[in-house]
């Protein structure tokens, strides 16, 4: 009797090893296939990075220039107008097509940029450089004056060389043009009189 019970204890024993061992296997096999499975769902850097907000210092602007830096992978151009710039704004609203920044506004201006300059500061403009027709990216025409393709009495803005689109010095386009809407000013708030965020704004 007792050699039946020992035996009949490590049977128990043993099957209670190969179940745990088995138990263990499987539950590392799942872990295995679960851990690709999961990261699928985690953010790249790359992604995070994309969306990410740009700090542009812009000390060294002077009136009249442009520099560019990228945002979400897309050119944004910061303008130091002059002041004849900023005055030849006021002139052009019969020509343009939407001088009031009244088209798509919830995508193309945001509230703080719903003026003239459509700016924070008047003399800084921020605007991504991608024309509104089919993603060409314009060029600076910010020599007044007759030029080729562009009216004798060109105010100064941006020119699209792949359909004729033409923008004012606020990136508002003229009438009669393949661009449907005005240029996308992006969120952008100032940290300082050197500094502007672009991707974010007080109200984010």
């Amino acid at each position: 009797m007792s050699e039946t019970l020992a035996d009949s204890g490590q049977i128990d024993s043993s099957k209670r090893t190969w179940l745990i061992a088995t138990s263990c296997a499987g539950a590392v096999g799942t872990a295995a296939v679960a851990v690709p499975f999961v990261s699928n769902f985690q953010p790249s850097e790359k992604a995070k990075a994309a969306g990410a907000a740009v700090e542009a210092d812009i000390s060294a602007l002077q009136p009249g220039d442009k520099m560019t830096v990228e945002w979400r992978g897309k050119p944004v151009w910061i303008v130091r107008r002059t002041p004849e710039q900023l005055a030849d704004l006021k002139t052009l609203d019969s020509q343009l097509a939407d001088p009031k920044s009244a088209r798509n506004p919830a995508e193309l201006t945001p509230v703080y940029a719903r003026n003239e300059a459509r700016s924070i500061k008047p003399e800084i403009f921020v605007t991504v450089g991608i024309c509104t027709h089919l993603g060409c990216s314009p060029s600076d025409k910010f020599q007044t004056g007759a030029q080729p393709s562009l009216p004798d009495d060109w105010k100064g803005g941006f020119f699209c060389p792949c359909h004729g689109s033409t923008f004012d010095m606020a990136g508002r386009v003229y009438k009669n043009k393949p661009a449907p809407d005005n240029l996308e000013v992006p969120p952008h708030m100032y940290l300082s009189d050197a500094k502007i965020l672009i991707g974010e704004d007080k109200k984010a």
